[in-house]
């Protein structure tokens, strides 16, 4: 049984318990995801497969990419990702894996890539409360000293300072389904996921356990 899946964050709103209550959740496009290769213990040493997501032109893919669809059988797709499944798994080259996989009341970790911020100084990238930023204080932004003299010469790694932010891969883990539409491949998930509206996530079942 597949226990994870590809997809796509559209946007986050907000949700109608049916007591009333309103929560702010996300909406998760899941699948469908198409298995594009079974990889078995006997032939590659592991049980695997291999999911495709998303649409893609034939002229974005190179030809050996187009050749591995085309031995396939299957459509073009945009994004392939690697899933380990039991060897007594029955999919096949051509099945699709859809939402319904999820239900209300699951728990879920989502990983995507976190918006990109560019450079950033360390008010913003380590959230540092600065200097005085009045009488004559040249102290605002700066982060101050980051080393030491002449023991041990040399500035520590993991020193918190201004650079790249954001653009990197994050996972959200223990979120609750809240409900699942299986006609349009949707999640709505409760709380917030990585990335921008449009990104690529994945999708799985919690390490964690319920709460």
């Amino acid at each position: 049984m597949v226990t994870e899946l590809l997809g796509k964050k559209l946007g986050m709103t907000r949700f109608f318990t049916e007591d009333g209550r309103w929560i702010d959740v996300t909406l998760l496009e899941a699948g469908p995801c198409t298995v594009v290769q079974r990889k078995t213990r006997d032939r590659d040493g592991y049980e695997a497969v291999q999911l495709g997501f998303g649409e893609v032109k034939e002229r974005r893919l190179r030809k050996p990419q187009q050749g591995h669809f085309k031995k396939a059988g299957v459509a073009l797709k945009r994004t392939l990702k690697e899933v380990r499944v039991e060897a007594a798994s029955e999919l096949k080259t051509g099945d699709e894996i859809k939402a319904d996989i999820f239900q209300p009341g699951d728990r879920i970790d989502v990983s995507g890539t976190s918006k990109g911020r560019g450079y950033a100084g360390v008010h913003r990238r380590h959230h540092f409360g600065g200097g005085p930023e009045t009488h004559g204080s040249t102290f605002h932004r700066r982060p101050g000293s980051i080393g030491q003299s002449s023991d041990p010469s040399k500035v520590f790694k993991g020193m918190r300072m201004a650079g790249h932010m954001g653009a990197a891969s994050v996972t959200t883990q223990n979120l609750e389904v809240v409900n699942v539409d299986v006609a349009k491949n949707l999640l709505v998930v409760r709380g917030s996921v990585p990335g921008a509206n449009g990104g690529m996530v994945i999708v799985k079942k919690t390490v964690k356990g319920a709460k």
